[in-house]
C-alpha cells in the first residue's frame, strides 16, 4: 500500500504537467488511464464528485480484472481481507495529491476475498469512521525494517509447513537419508555449529530449518542468507549492520541479520563466497559472542546458533589460502553431509509424490499419479540439479497432466533425448518387458502369439505387472534385486512396482 500510495502521488504531478490547463476533473481521470495502460486494472466509474473548494470527495468505481486479485488467488486462494493493496494505495495517494486534502480509497468488496465484484469507495479521511490506514500511508518507520520483522515474527506459511515435514516425518527411507537425519536430530538439541556440505539443489536450507524446528530456540527467529548473492562490499553491513553514516548511501542505522536471529539460528550458505574481511570479523562474533556494527562503537552481546551450507570442499578452500583455517575449525564443530539425489533411489518415488500432493494443492488440480514409463523415467535418470530439480520437474509436470490423468514421460522431459540413463526404447510395453540383449521382443510375440492372448482373454495392463511381478518374486525366491534383474529393471523401479502392488 505504500509503494502504490508513492507511485500514486508521482502519477499525480505528471498529470498535473502533462494536463496543466485542464479541469481538476480532467487531471484526476488520468489516474484511471494510467491504470488500465499498465495493466493494473480496469477502471468502471459509478461516482464522481470532486470539489476541492467545499473540501468534498466522493469517487465510487469497480476495478474489473484486478493483477493483484489474480496473483492473491493463484497464490494464496480466498482470503479474509481485500487483496488491492497496491491498487488502494494508488489510488489514495493520487487523490490525495490531485484533490490536495487526505483521500482514503477502501475495498467494499472484493474478488479476492469471493465477492462478485472489486468495489472501491474513496472519500475525504475525515469522513471515516476508523481511517487507520492511512497511518500506512504516512508512517514514517524504514519498511525495510517493518518486512524483516515480520519475517522473523510471522508464522512460516502453508507451504513452509508443507516443506518441514521432508525433515521432521523423514520423507525417505534409504540409509543414506536416515543417516543423516539421525545425526540431525541428534546435533539439534544441542548448541553446536553445523557445517553442511552438498550439492547444489540436495535440501541444505531445508535441513537447517529442520534443526533449527527441533531445537530449543525454535520459537526464536531463523535468518537465513546466501553469502554468494550479496557484493562483497556489502557483506559485512548485511551481517552485522550498519551505523547511519558509516559510508555514502548510510542514511539511516540498520540491523545486520546477526541481530535479527539474535537468540535464534542464523544460516549462512555459500559460506566460502565471504571476503577475507568478513571472514575475519564473523571469526569474532563467534568466539567472542560480541560484534559492532559497521561504522559503529557500541559492542552489542550476541547469543545465536550458527549453521553453514558450502557445495565446495572448504578443506581444500583453506589449503589454497581462500578460507581462514580458524573459522573452518569453528564452523566444522558437527560437520553433516547430505547426500545427493542420485543416492538415494529409493527416496525418489516418495518424493516425488510428496511434491505431486504439493502442486496439486497449489493448482487446484488432480492427476492419477505416474505412468509407469514416468516413474521409471524418474528412477534411471541422474538428476544432477538433486531434489531442487526434482521439484521443478513434477511441478512442470503437475501443470501440463489434464485432471484426472496420469503423469506421462513426456509431460516430465520434454525432450526425452536430453535425459541421463534412460532404459532403451526397445524395452517397452511401458518397461515392462525384459530388456535382455539377446532377446528380439519382436520374434517373441510373433511366435508364441502370447499378445493376442491377452487380448482374447481381456487381460488389463495392471493384470499383466501383477503377473509379471510375481512370478518374477517366485523364481528369485522373493530375492527383490534378482527378481529386477530377471525384468530388466532396476532394483528401485522393481520395489516400487511391488510396493505398489502389496498396498
Amino acid at each position: 500500500m505504500r509503494s502504490g500510495y508513492k507511485n500514486g502521488q508521482l502519477d499525480a504531478e505528471l498529470a498535473r504537467k502533462s494536463r496543466p490547463n485542464a479541469s481538476i476533473t480532467d487531471q484526476f481521470l488520468a489516474g484511471p488511464q494510467l491504470h488500465m495502460l499498465r495493466g493494473m486494472a480496469e477502471v468502471e466509474p459509478i461516482i464522481l464528485e470532486i470539489d476541492p473548494a467545499n473540501g468534498h470527495f466522493l469517487m465510487e468505481h469497480i476495478w474489473l480484472n484486478s493483477f493483484e486479485v489474480d496473483i492473491a488467488l493463484s497464490e494464496l486462494g480466498t482470503l479474509d481481507l481485500p487483496v488491492c493493496w497496491g491498487l488502494l494505495g494508488y489510488a489514495s495517494g493520487f487523490s490525495t495529491t490531485i484533490v490536495g486534502i487526505d483521500i482514503l480509497f477502501r475495498e467494499v468488496s472484493c474478488r479476492g476475498m469471493g465477492d462478485q465484484e472489486c468495489r472501491v469507495v474513496g472519500k475525504p479521511l475525515s469522513e471515516w469512521d476508523d481511517p487507520s490506514d492511512y497511518e500506512v500511508f504516512s508512517g514514517s518507520e524504514s519498511l525495510i525494517d517493518i518486512l524483516y520483522d515480520l519475517q522473523s515474527k510471522t508464522p512460516s506459511d502453508p507451504m513452509d509447513e508443507i516443506e518441514h515435514k521432508i525433515f521432521s516425518k523423514l520423507v525417505g527411507q534409504s540409509r543414506g537419508f536416515k543417516d543423516m537425519c539421525s545425526l540431525a536430530n541428534k546435533v539439534a538439541t544441542s548448541q553446536a555449529s553445523v557445517l553442511l556440505t552438498g550439492e547444489t539443489g540436495v535440501g541444505k536450507e531445508l535441513i537447517a530449518r529442520g534443526i533449527h524446528d527441533h531445537s530449543e530456540r525454535s520459537k526464536q527467529p531463523f535468518v537465513a542468507i546466501n553469502c554468494a548473492s550479496i557484493p562483497q562490499e556489502l557483506i559485512e553491513a548485511e551481517l552485522f549492520g550498519v551505523e547511519k553514516g558509516a559510508y555514502t548511501g548510510a542514511v539511516q542505522s540498520r540491523q545486520g541479520r546477526f541481530e535479527r536471529a539474535n537468540k535464534g539460528t542464523i544460516f549462512l550458505d555459500e559460506v566460502i563466497e565471504l571476503s577475507a574481511r568478513a571472514q575475519a570479523t564473523l571469526l569474532r562474533v563467534l568466539q567472542e559472542r560480541e560484534l559492532e556494527r559497521v561504522g559503529g562503537a557500541q559492542v552489542l552481546d550476541i547469543n545465536i546458533r550458527v549453521i553453514a551450507a558450502t557445495n565446495e570442499d572448504l578443506e581444500t578452500a583453506v589449503k589454497q589460502g581462500r578460507f581462514r583455517a580458524d573459522l573452518f575449525y569453528r564452523l566444522n564443530v558437527f560437520p553433516l553431509n547430505v547426500p545427493p539425489l542420485r543416492e538415494r533411489h529409493d527416496d525418489i518415488p516418495l518424493l516425488a509424490e510428496f511434491f505431486v500432493d504439493k502442486y496439486e494443492t497449489l493448482y487446484s488440480s488432480k492427476t492419477l499419479g505416474f505412468s509407469d514409463k514416468a516413474m521409471s523415467q524418474l528412477l534411471d535418470y541422474q538428476w544432477p540439479g538433486n531434489i531442487r530439480e526434482l521439484e521443478n520437474v513434477i511441478e512442470r509436470s503437475v501443470i501440463l497432466t489434464e485432471n484426472n490423468q496420469r503423469i506421462s514421460a513426456k509431460s516430465l522431459f520434454l525432450d526425452l533425448k536430453e535425459t541421463a540413463s534412460h532404459a532403451s526404447t526397445d524395452a517397452t510395453i511401458d518397461g515392462l518387458t525384459p530388456n535382455y540383449p539377446d532377446v528380439n521382443p519382436t520374434s517373441v510375440s510373433q511366435s508364441d502369439n502370447w499378445i493376442e492372448t491377452i487380448f482374447d482373454q481381456a487381460i488389463t495392463m495392471d493384470n499383466v505387472e501383477s503377473m509379471l511381478v510375481q512370478k518374477a518374486m517366485e523364481l528369485s525366491q522373493n530375492n527383490v534385486s534378482k527378481a529386477a534383474r530377471l525384468l530388466g529393471m532396476s532394483r528401485p523401479a522393481f520395489a516400487y512396482r511391488l510396493a505398489k502392488l502389496e498396498s
